[in-house]
């Protein structure tokens, strides 16, 4: 657990970077069109790529200050997008209202994992990783 605290940053930028990565490649190349809720994710997503890196490069012990704004406001997207996906929430209250659903299902790995899925997956772990490690730092 030491090690997972102590290299959290490392850790949450290759997560960062793999979901961006991940997204370009379901929207560019799989041509999946985004909805918009996955647009919001990905305001929130992107930038974390470059706060992580920039804050591993200086050795900047207040770099989960910066992450976790928007760690927290993507992972509280994602928890809304998945209720709507897994229609706990109607989808009558979606904000997709012009292009493309925000329940549309693209893919479906072994029954359960899907684009909103993977999203709320990649924001749950980076906000842990930032609260580890400020707990570490403060230890």
């Amino acid at each position: 657990m030491e090690l997972i605290k102590k290299n959290s940053t490392q850790i949450s930028l290759l997560i960062a970077t793999t979901a961006t990565v991940g997204s370009l490649i379901f929207s560019e190349v799989l041509k999946f069109p985004p909805c918009t809720l996955c647009w919001y994710q990905r305001v929130a997503m992107y930038p974390i790529v470059v706060i992580l890196a920039v804050g591993i490069l200086r050795k900047d012990k207040n770099t989960p200050l910066f992450v976790l704004p928007l760690s927290i406001a993507g992972l509280l997207i994602a928890v809304y997008h998945n209720l709507l996906y897994y229609n706990i929430i109607p989808e009558s209250e979606a904000p997709c209202v012009q292009g493309i659903s925000c329940t549309t299902k693209f893919i479906e790995w072994f029954g359960f994992i899907t684009i909103p899925f993977l999203s709320l997956s990649a924001f749950v772990i980076i906000t842990i990783l930032m609260f580890l490690y400020k707990k570490y730092l403060n230890s």
